[in-house]
Formats: C-alpha cells, structure tokens, sequence
C-alpha cells in the first residue's frame, strides 16, 4: 500500500459558549442585548470584544431600563458581571431586574402528539426524508423578561457579579495626570477583573465565560468634570477611558454597555465619543415634549449612529433605520416607523379637467373658444 502526504483536514473546533453564538455575516462572537428586536436589528447581537454605546434620553430612564435587560441576560445565561453606577446605588439596580418568561413547558402529553399526528398526513416521498434542524446548536440566545415582576435575588446571586458605587470611587489613590481620578480607578479595576476572572484571550482556559460589563450614565455630574459639557473647557479624560476600554476589550472575553447623557455634552464633544465606541445608539424620547400625532403609537424614536465593522470591510445594515422603541406593561420592544399615508392638498378637493375649464375673457378673447386668436 503506498503512503500519500495527502491528509484529510480535520474540522475546526468551534468555540462554544453558554448564552454566545457565531455571526452569519463575519463569524464573530455574539451576545444578547436582553431584548431580542434590539439583536435582530444591529446584526445579531453585541459582538464579544466591543464597546456599546448608549445615548441617554433627556430623562434616563429608557436607557437604564435597556442596561436592566443587559444584566439580565448575564443572569440567565450565567455570563459574569460588573456594574459600575455614580448617580445610582448599583445593588438596587440588581434588585429592580425584570423577571424571565419561563417560555419552555416540557415535553407534550403523549394523547396531544396522537391526536396531532392523526391529523396531519405527510406525503409517501417525504416520510423516508431525515428531519431537517433549523437550529443545529442547543445554544439558547435571548430571552424574554417581564417588567411586572422583578427577579428572584436568589437568581441574581447565583453568578459572579460585583459592582462599584460612587463611594468606591471617591477613595480612590490613583495618581493618573491624563484623565480623571474617577475614570482612572475604574479602567484599573476592568483591567483586574479581567486578568482576575481569567476572561484575556492571552490566557488558556478550560472553560471560557463572558464577562459583561454595565456602567451608567458615565459623564454625568457625579463623575466630576470631564469637559464635555456646555460651559466647560475642553478635557480629554472621557475619551481617553473609552480609549483605554475600547484596547482592553480587544483581547478579552468581554462586552461592554455605557449608557452617557448625550444631551448634556457639547455636539462636537458627542462626536468625538461615537468614534471610540463600537456600536452607537440613541434614544429619543417623547417625554416632555409634543408629540407627532402620526408617532402616537411609540414612546420614542431609537436612532442607529453607528454599528460595527468586524472582520469585513462593511458594517451591518438593517432593513431600515426608521425606528422607534414602545414600552408596554410587560416588554419593551423596538419596531419600524410605520407612519399613516398622507394625503395630498390635491387629492382632498376634487380635481377639475384642464380641458373642459373656462378660459378667462381677455386679450380678443370671446371667452367661448378655448383657442382665440
């Protein structure tokens, strides 16, 4: 028998996650946001390794219900987590997220799948065909939550998660002279936890998890001055730690949620911190202000600045970007902009035929000839 150096490739083993799958469009790594119209929108999901910036409505109040539904996908998928909040205590965040929709209820009864079975016939030609799987992984990607009720804390404490208040970044010791004492402190604490919970790319691991990390409303009043906002003068501290965050993330296991209030900051100082995130969304809220009569339905406008472009030379584009986002009594959900038909000055009063219409007497004109000369 004659040997060959011709060998059969073996297949590459994918790396599997709880609560990740890979992108059909550049085959990153991707997480739930928590809201599963959110993920169908930007591509999928958050891309593992990225920075996802969430502008503010003047209120704040969407966007920290969005950050809710990001941590409690950490939760449920028992990713690891890391809440960071200055305007609010972080542990009472935990306790105010929404509780999951239980949506898997077993196996059916045996007389159910008779009974069914009874009146559904397959064609002869098919019955031989082997069972195609849509879903060839057992990997569950996005839940559903219910604002209503509020998740069990035993639940909350059953994944390493830890969280840093406003009190843990006054007493801070930094000596950093390029940013903030505030954004220092809590860049060396995202480094740690990365090297502590093993999340680098750099380090080998059995079992890999993700780490996610939540701050809220960075750059607000709390966080001291960083030179964003009107009036102020020019400071680079908050760039520089979305900078210094945007080079860890790179090379770990990690996603990140920054929800900033936009609307405090200066435009030109708001475009500056969209190019050194990922993934840039805004919400636009109604409150406070009149609303369009066609936009009735939504509670607000969501806005797409800016969407990834990973392992390709294009980004994702969703089907539109005429979006809006509805809170109900039990989800929050994201939809297309329908708007009602609007009808023409034209088309409201009835339209007169050119060609039977009285000309005008004038000019040698008997005004019984459409054509006088």
């Amino acid at each position: 028998m004659t040997s060959t150096s011709f060998q059969k490739k073996s297949k590459a083993k994918i790396l599997q996650i709880p609560g990740a799958k890979p992108s059909l469009y550049n085959n990153q790594l991707l997480i739930s946001t928590g809201i599963p119209s959110l993920d169908s929108i930007i591509g999928g999901g958050v891309a593992v390794g990225t920075v996802f910036l969430l502008e503010e409505d003047a209120y704040g109040n969407y966007g920290r219900l969005m950050l809710k539904y990001f941590c409690s996908e950490a939760v449920m998928t028992g990713h690891s987590l890391h809440l960071t909040s200055a305007d609010r205590d972080p542990q009472q965040i935990l306790k105010e997220l929404p509780a999951p929709i239980i949506d898997d209820p077993g196996p059916p009864p045996e007389d159910a799948t008779n009974q069914s079975d009874e009146h559904m016939k397959i064609a002869w030609r098919y019955q031989h065909l082997p069972k195609y799987q849509s879903n060839p992984t057992s990997i569950k990607f996005g839940h559903y939550y219910d604002l209503t009720k509020t998740m069990d804390p035993e639940l909350t404490n059953s994944i390493d998660h830890s969280t840093i208040s406003e009190a843990d970044l006054c007493t801070c010791s930094s000596s950093s002279i390029s940013m903030n004492e505030k954004y220092a402190l809590l860049l060396e604490k995202i480094k740690q936890k990365i090297d502590d919970g093993k999340f680098s790319t750099t380090t080998q691991h059995d079992k890999r998890n993700i780490l996610r990390i939540g701050i809220h409303s960075l750059g607000s009043p709390q966080w001291g001055k960083n030179g964003g906002m009107k009036g102020e003068n020019f400071d680079s501290s908050l760039p520089r730690f979305l900078y210094g965050c945007r080079a860890l993330l790179r090379s770990a296991f990690a996603v990140m949620m920054i929800t900033v209030p936009s609307h405090l900051f200066q435009p030109a100082y708001v475009g500056r911190l969209r190019k050194l995130c990922d993934t840039v969304i805004q919400l636009e809220s109604f409150a406070g202000s009149e609303k369009n009569p066609a936009c009735k339905e939504y509670h607000g406008l969501l806005k797409i600045h800016q969407l990834p472009r990973l392992n390709s030379l294009l980004c994702h584009m969703p089907d539109t970007l005429d979006l809006g986002f509805k809170l109900r009594r039990k989800k929050f959900t994201i939809e297309k902009l329908h708007l009602p038909p609007e009808l023409s000055e034209t088309a409201s009063r009835p339209q007169e035929d050119p060609v039977y219409k009285k000309s005008p007497a004038g000019c040698g004109s008997t005004g019984k000839s459409k054509i006088d000369f």
